[in-house]
Protein backbone atom coordinates (compact mmCIF):
# COMPACT_ATOMS: atom_id res chain seq x y z
CA UNK A 1 0.00 0.00 0.00
CA UNK A 2 1.55 3.58 -1.16
CA UNK A 3 1.69 5.99 1.45
CA UNK A 4 -1.01 8.38 -0.57
CA UNK A 5 -3.66 5.22 0.21
CA UNK A 6 -6.49 6.66 2.01
CA UNK A 7 -7.39 3.22 4.00
CA UNK A 8 -11.18 1.99 2.98
CA UNK A 9 -13.11 0.58 6.00
CA UNK A 10 -15.20 -2.29 5.44
CA UNK A 11 -18.79 -2.28 6.44
CA UNK A 12 -18.48 -5.46 8.50
CA UNK A 13 -16.05 -3.71 11.11
CA UNK A 14 -17.71 -4.11 14.53
CA UNK A 15 -16.82 -4.18 18.44
CA UNK A 16 -17.45 -7.66 20.04
CA UNK A 17 -18.16 -8.05 23.24
CA UNK A 18 -17.94 -11.60 25.12
CA UNK A 19 -17.49 -12.54 28.82
CA UNK A 20 -17.45 -9.20 29.85
CA UNK A 21 -14.31 -8.58 27.72
CA UNK A 22 -14.64 -6.41 24.44
CA UNK A 23 -12.43 -6.42 20.76
CA UNK A 24 -12.80 -3.85 18.31
CA UNK A 25 -12.56 -4.87 14.86
CA UNK A 26 -10.68 -3.59 12.36
CA UNK A 27 -11.02 -4.73 8.31
CA UNK A 28 -9.76 -2.64 5.80
CA UNK A 29 -8.05 -2.91 2.00
CA UNK A 30 -4.61 -3.41 1.02
CA UNK A 31 -4.52 -1.31 -1.58
CA UNK A 32 -4.25 -4.28 -3.55
CA UNK A 33 -7.59 -5.64 -3.55
CA UNK A 34 -7.19 -7.60 -0.43
CA UNK A 35 -8.62 -7.14 3.20
CA UNK A 36 -6.87 -6.71 6.36
CA UNK A 37 -7.54 -7.67 9.88
CA UNK A 38 -6.85 -5.78 13.10
CA UNK A 39 -8.34 -6.42 16.47
CA UNK A 40 -7.67 -4.36 19.23
CA UNK A 41 -9.06 -5.25 22.73
CA UNK A 42 -9.79 -2.86 25.65
CA UNK A 43 -6.93 -1.52 26.62
CA UNK A 44 -5.68 -0.78 23.29
CA UNK A 45 -3.11 -3.88 22.21
CA UNK A 46 -3.33 -4.65 18.82
CA UNK A 47 -3.30 -8.53 16.91
CA UNK A 48 -2.67 -8.16 13.31
CA UNK A 49 -3.10 -11.26 10.63
CA UNK A 50 -0.05 -10.60 8.85
CA UNK A 51 -1.74 -12.44 5.11
CA UNK A 52 -4.92 -10.21 3.13
CA UNK A 53 -7.79 -11.83 3.29
CA UNK A 54 -9.69 -11.94 -0.64
CA UNK A 55 -13.13 -10.66 1.20
CA UNK A 56 -13.69 -8.38 4.13
CA UNK A 57 -16.02 -11.39 4.93
CA UNK A 58 -13.83 -13.76 5.16
CA UNK A 59 -11.47 -11.80 7.69
CA UNK A 60 -14.65 -11.33 9.76
CA UNK A 61 -15.07 -15.38 9.45
CA UNK A 62 -11.49 -15.73 10.38
CA UNK A 63 -11.88 -13.61 14.13
CA UNK A 64 -15.32 -15.12 14.52
CA UNK A 65 -13.36 -18.75 14.18
CA UNK A 66 -10.41 -17.70 16.51
CA UNK A 67 -12.77 -16.21 18.69
CA UNK A 68 -14.93 -19.40 19.03
CA UNK A 69 -12.06 -21.94 18.62
CA UNK A 70 -9.31 -20.25 21.06
CA UNK A 71 -11.89 -18.04 23.13
CA UNK A 72 -11.48 -14.09 23.19
CA UNK A 73 -8.55 -14.35 25.99
CA UNK A 74 -6.41 -15.24 23.21
CA UNK A 75 -7.11 -11.63 21.71
CA UNK A 76 -6.53 -9.78 25.10
CA UNK A 77 -3.21 -8.51 26.14
CA UNK A 78 -1.77 -6.84 29.19
CA UNK A 79 -3.73 -3.91 31.00
CA UNK A 80 -0.68 -1.69 30.45
CA UNK A 81 -0.59 -2.59 26.63
CA UNK A 82 2.89 -4.38 26.57
CA UNK A 83 4.68 -0.53 27.80
CA UNK A 84 7.09 -0.33 30.15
Amino acid sequence: MTENTELKLSPLCRVIEQDGKTLRVEICEDGDGGWLLEVFDEFNNSTVWEDAFESDQDALFEIEATIREEGIDCLIGPVDGGML
